[in-house]
């Protein structure tokens, strides 16, 4: 058992924290505490005070003035959630306290209007957040977990993730606003909503920007999405129609060396701070296949192009009788270019003998027999002898995707002397297909930001033969290859009973799902695509598909029940209890195939979870406390580790893993005059692993920490809008964390400090314009937010320098928005 500590806060202060904070967060934009209405994870909405669910809800105004690059950055502020945001707009990564995860949203599937964006996750590791945005149409946010929220639609083990837009009604609004920031951003947003005729109302919004920052690599940021919906009301219900296109690239920033001891940027070749190893230099990357030219696309980014549609429909009949419907269709083209931090043989910066050397040719110097040329690709100028070079992969992947959910349940209100009676009895369906195409190849630069490719031609002194071991910056043509196809398909049936009596809410319900997965993996041989003379072998030669399949099929079955009670004492204060057996299948590009087409043991993780506490609302202060209990087993653990063949890709490392982990939440609000409040939330948890298997792959694994799961998490801010002026100014902190399941590597805690101003003037009839500052990291923090998970344990401390990804710099931005 490890010993508990709370790094960088003092005992005194978190004991003060947990008397007046909350684990349930309710946010509007002038800083007014109401009951919010959670409608997330029901098929009933209450009120926050009357769920017996761990429930958070963000407004609009407040969205509009978190989102600075990316989702991490609305989501940082929900209590008991880690968010990576390092790595730009997309894919980021989202921890749920506890719980242990590569991040990408795994155990917190990400929902539009109550649909999935994905209705499986797992069929590749590219996040939802790839595919849809949040824009000026959404309404709120809401994050709710425990309980019998992971029962309903696609089930939410860890909690589930909803935005929930804007529809019409009788009165036109509308919001248009422009962003500039450093770095050229220009970013245009719009959101109009109101009435079409009778009772039929329409929204749309939508975004374009174009951004060579907030780190410039030389790939642009540059796209759009368009959203919106139609909704038909009736006497006793509704129909909405939803739509989404997206064409959108965006820049994904890497891991790169850090200083080993306190893991900022380094200086480079020049004398100047290394923030990027990515390279613009590499647009056009190409090489012999058996299939003829491969180009890459890593000029691209992460890229997305295609859509959604979906609907939803609530009809109420007489007696109590309701019936609700949701079906969501959508299929994008998707590519995603990845550095993955290392080449696999050097993986941190070196001189130039050291390079040749780890590369096979041992120099003269170090008592070998090659001499070698260093130039510079885009030159022909010869690299200096004292510069360091930097070795690193890329992987352009092809990841189309297609999905399709649909989510039906039928409600009956039954009152019964004093109980009250909320029966829903419902199915969910999904089916999502995908692709996994990934090409990995080599290249060498100098140790620079945005660095030069550089060329090596070596010379060996007894024979006078000479080798190109780079080419055009190319030192592996075709390190790796993988075409898998995924198709998966999900099927549940649940059943609840929400009821009440006086001050007493009681839930309870249950859940069965069996997920079909087909998957089908190309195998590989390393094929003789380039004859020129004097190539190195891994220039001459590629890994590629050899038209060899081995399939297999897993079908998971997993029941869940769940129950939650909670008790109104006063209109002020609800003291409540949730507890839940529930489950997560696994992902299905884990499935192992042997050669005879069988599959390994495919079992669903079963997770137990329990959750208690108070809530307090007086309509001045809100305030809560919850603490928490989960207990994992039969975790199906995946890292993408380098693997055992030097310069070859990351491969996918399972391990079997169980875990416990407790802790608490708590929020504290308080609306110190009409215009100004204090908001504010603090996590606490302690996790270890219970089981770890092969132990081979960490022999101390058991009571360590979960790597990437920091001890403490806060938000403090203060908020203040009399409708002329408004300002914010904020702090989010991550705790310490682990880089690895070895804990051998602490990374400490770290603060993001945001500064939001904004001057608005009333230019009457409704109309409202306002011009407002935003900067994202006040104080510049300097700290890596991961160590890189493709090295993971092979990482340790002594090294020359640590393989990370640090905190975004600080931004200002300026928007001038105008409303109606």
């Amino acid at each position: 058992m490890k010993t508990m500590y709370l790094n960088g806060v003092s005992v005194a202060a978190v004991a003060l924290s947990l008397m007046s904070m909350a684990a349930a967060q309710a946010q509007t934009s002038g800083g007014e505490a109401v009951e919010t209405v959670i409608v997330t994870g029901t098929s009933q909405a209450r009120t926050e005070m009357n769920t017996p669910l761990v429930a958070v809800s963000i407004s609009s105004d407040r969205i509009q003035k978190l989102q600075a690059s990316s989702n991490a950055d609305i989501l940082s502020s929900v209590p008991a959630l880690k968010t990576e945001g390092g790595g730009g707009e997309v894919a980021n990564n989202i921890f749920v306290a506890g719980l242990p995860a590569g991040g990408q949203y795994q155990f917190t599937p990400l929902e539009f209007n109550g649909m999935p964006v994905l209705g499986t996750m797992g069929l590749n590791s590219s996040t939802p957040d790839i595919f849809q945005r949040p824009d000026l149409g959404v309404d709120r946010l809401e994050f709710v977990r425990g309980g019998v929220s992971n029962l309903f639609g696609s089930g939410g083990i860890g909690g589930v993730i909803n935005y929930i837009d804007k529809t019409g009604g009788d009165t036109n609004h509308g919001v248009a606003q422009l962003e500039l920031a450093d770095q050229q951003r220009v970013r245009a947003d719009v959101a109009v909503n109101g009435p079409i005729a009778n009772n039929l109302f329409y929204a749309l919004s939508g975004f374009y920007r174009y951004d060579n920052g907030p780190i410039d690599t030389g790939f642009p940021t540059k796209g759009y999405q368009i959203r919106g919906n139609l909704r038909r009301e009736f006497d006793s219900g509704y129909v909405t129609i939803y739509f989404q296109a997206i064409d959108d690239q965006d820049q994904f920033y890497g891991d790169y060396p850090l200083s080993p001891t306190n893991y900022v940027p380094v200086a480079g070749n020049n004398g100047k701070k290394i923030y990027t190893t990515e390279t613009s230099a590499l647009d056009n990357l190409s090489f012999q296949t058996p299939n003829g030219v491969f180009r890459s696309s890593v000029q691209d980014g992460a890229s997305v192009k295609g859509g959604a549609v979906g609907a939803d429909f609530k009809k109420e009949f007489a007696d109590g009788w309701a019936m609700n419907g949701k079906v969501s269709i959508a299929s994008y083209r998707h590519t995603f270019a990845l550095f993955s931090g290392g080449d696999n043989i050097t993986n941190l910066p070196v001189g130039q003998a050291q390079f040749m050397q780890q590369y096979g040719y041992t120099p003269v110097s170090a008592g070998g027999t090659y001499n070698g040329t260093f130039t510079f690709a885009n030159t022909g100028a010869t690299v200096p002898s004292n510069y360091l070079l930097w070795g690193d992969r890329v992987t352009d992947r092809n990841r189309p995707t297609s999905t399709m959910s649909g989510e039906f349940n039928i409600t009956k209100d039954v009152t019964s002397g004093d109980w009250k009676h909320h029966f829903t009895l419902g199915g969910f369906f999904s089916q999502t297909s995908a692709r996994d195409n990934d090409i990995t190849s080599s290249y060498v630069g100098d140790f620079d930001s945005s660095p030069q490719l550089v060329n090596l031609t070596v010379t060996n002194v007894l024979t006078n033969t000479q080798t190109i071991v780079a080419r055009n910056g190319m030192v592996d043509a075709g390190t790796g290859y993988t075409n898998n196809y995924v198709d998966a398909r999900r099927y549940a049936g649940y059943f609840a009973d929400q009821m009440e009596w006086g001050r007493l809410i009681l839930d309870i319900g249950g859940r069965y799902e069996t997920e079909v997965g087909d998957v089908r993996k190309e195998q590989s041989s390393t094929v003789t695509t380039d004859t020129t003379p004097n190539l190195s072998s891994r220039l001459a030669q590629v890994v590629w598909g050899n038209g060899a399949y081995l399939s297999g099929r897993v079908s998971p079955s997993a029941w869940a029940l769940a129950g939650g009670a909670l008790y109104r004492v006063s209109d002020d204060l609800s003291v409540f209890l949730n507890a839940s057996r529930g489950f997560f299948m696994p992902e299905l590009r884990t499935v192992v195939i042997d050669t005879n087409d069988d599959v390994q043991s495919f079992k669903a993780e079963i997770i137990q979870q329990v959750q208690g506490g108070v809530k307090y609302n007086n309509g001045r202060i809100t305030a809560s406390l919850t603490g928490f209990y989960t207990n994992l087993s039969n975790r199906r653990n995946v890292n993408l580790i380098n693997g055992p063949t030097p310069g070859s890709p990351p491969d996918e490392v399972v391990n079997m893993i169980s875990t416990e982990s407790y802790g608490t939440e708590a929020t504290f609000n308080y609306m110190i005059t009409e215009a100004l409040s204090f908001e504010s939330n603090f996590t606490y948890e302690h996790d270890e692993y219970t089981q770890y298997t092969p132990v081979a792959a960490c022999t101390s694994c058991v009571g360590n920490w979960l790597q990437r799961q920091p001890d403490i998490m806060f938000n403090a801010g203060l908020y203040y809008d009399d409708g002329m002026f408004d300002g914010a100014f904020f702090d989010t902190y991550t705790g310490r964390t682990y880089t690895s399941d070895l804990n051998n590597i602490e990374l400490p805690g770290y603060h993001i400090v945001r500064l939001d101003a904004g001057y608005t003037m009333d230019l009457g009839q409704g109309e409202k314009a306002r011009l407002g500052f935003d900067v994202y990291n006040l104080f510049n923090s300097q700290a890596a937010t991961e160590g890189s998970p493709r090295q993971g344990t092979l990482q340790s401390t002594g090294q020359a320098y640590f393989i990370g990804r640090d905190v975004l710099p600080r931004r200002l931005m300026m928007r001038l928005s105008y409303r109606y």
